[in-house]
């Protein structure tokens, strides 16, 4: 529900993310409410348009594509604030980068552990302008002085952990201290909210030199007609063998029945083709070309 009312400790979502709130004029009478990881934005249209041609009887889809800690916050405290109104809309599915987040609704008992599964992979690159006119070679160089870093959020991003992660197995605690730190402090660490969205952005700005994302990113960003190209971190850097989507039906959903059916869709050939399509690396063997 969408309305004026008591926002206490309620997160808020950035006003100018109106294109990760997806039908919100829906969203009291939505047959399916879905709070996806945001890096999943661009595979949204082509996966729900394939759910419904075979469930054509679920019409009315509300779905988020904001980062996925932003959302489980959303999820706790019962609502978000958007542009000073109200989203308390509970999910019938969520959609996270880790386990932990699975760990945390099981705590608070809105899942059990048979309502999650791992269904998808991904992996770190980096993103630079076209030409890579800071010169950047490996993941090291993010540590130079002049390098400008769009760094998402450890508050908000589940990408930020594994991006970390990456930063101590290439220099250590003394480059992820110098990157998310002295730099921070030097303000050519800038961090994000909504990483998918603003890291780009700034890339075709030249505000920025470099952006640790998802592969399946640069992908987007080139069908979408940006000039950037990509520093491949290497495979004993990019993360590829830890980053594991996870997907949960959330106890208190209103729509347990389509919930489920959405499930089932996600495991299927169709599905995790689609997501294939898009740089995704699928989880069941059974996943079509």
């Amino acid at each position: 529900m969408v309305g004026e009312q008591e926002k206490v400790d309620l997160p808020i979502i950035p006003s100018d993310r109106e294109d990760d709130l997806h039908d919100l004029e829906c969203v009291d009478s939505a047959d399916l409410v879905l709070f996806v990881a945001g890096n999943q934005f661009m595979v949204m249209k082509d996966l729900l348009l394939a759910f419904q041609d075979e469930h054509p009887d679920i019409k009315r889809i509300f779905y988020e594509t904001l980062p996925p800690g932003l959302e489980l916050k959303q999820i706790l405290a019962g609502g978000a604030i958007f542009r000073d109104k109200v989203i308390d809309v509970f999910p019938d599915v969520y959609a996270s980068v880790t386990k932990k987040a699975m760990d945390r609704l099981k705590s608070v008992g809105f899942i059990s552990g048979e309502d999650y599964f791992l269904y998808l992979h991904n992996r770190i690159v980096l993103m630079v302008p076209e030409g890579n006119p800071a010169q950047i070679a490996s993941v090291s160089d993010l540590g130079g002085d002049d390098v400008r870093i769009s760094q998402p959020s450890p508050e908000y991003e589940d990408i930020a952990h594994y991006i970390i992660e990456m930063y101590g197995q290439a220099g250590g605690q003394t480059l992820v201290e110098r990157i998310m730190e002295q730099k921070r402090a030097e303000g050519t660490t800038i961090l994000t909210i909504v990483h998918h969205r603003e890291t780009p952005l700034r890339i075709a700005k030249r505000t920025v030199d470099v952006g640790p994302v998802w592969a399946t990113e640069i992908i987007h960003a080139r069908q979408t007609g940006l000039a950037v190209d990509v520093v491949e971190p290497g495979k004993d850097l990019d993360q590829r063998d830890r980053i594991n989507y996870y997907i949960c039906r959330l106890k208190n959903g209103a729509n347990r029945e389509n919930a489920e059916k959405f499930l089932d869709f996600i495991k299927s050939d169709r599905a995790q083709g689609i997501y294939k399509s898009y740089g995704f690396v699928p989880h069941f063997a059974t996943a079509g070309p």
